[in-house]
């Protein structure tokens, strides 16, 4: 398991490396995709910090407080091109094919996904907002065929 700041610097560096920008807003829903992604196909988390409901869809408050001096403004690359992480080859391209999938979408049509799903709007009703993992998984493995 990651940290949510390390996914979230290989996730900014892979979409740069791309030329797609990120937002501090469009980062937050990648993350909660990549997320759902390895609980469902890895039946682990990607990182271990919490995801909460808020208005504006999921965040990871770390990455959210890290990059909160962006505003909506896309966030500069940090220039490490992806190989001085330590994140696994295979989980590289697990969180690659999910960015890639997140890129057919702007950001608020991702959040308006996030909105409608279930674990969004279990998360919004409790006290602390908490997204939990047992919730993203069982309704993320409820759509597989």
């Amino acid at each position: 398991m990651y940290s949510a700041l390390d996914v979230a610097k290989y996730i900014i560096d892979y979409s740069y490396d791309r030329n797609n920008s990120v937002s501090n807003l469009r980062l937050q829903q990648i993350l909660y995709f990549v997320q759902a992604e390895f609980l469902v196909s890895k039946g682990r988390p990607c990182f271990h910090e919490e995801i909460v409901a808020r208005d504006l869809g999921s965040a990871v408050r770390e990455v959210y407080h890290e990059y909160k001096i962006f505003g909506s403004a896309s966030i500069a690359s940090i220039g490490t091109k992806n190989q001085d992480y330590e994140i696994s080859a295979t989980d590289r391209t697990t969180i690659n094919e999910m960015v890639d999938q997140c890129d057919q979408y702007s950001t608020p049509q991702l959040i308006e996904i996030t909105h409608e799903q279930t674990p969004w709007q279990e998360g919004k009703e409790r006290d602390d907002k908490i997204i939990s993992n047992d919730s993203i998984r069982k309704y993320f493995e409820s759509l597989q065929f």
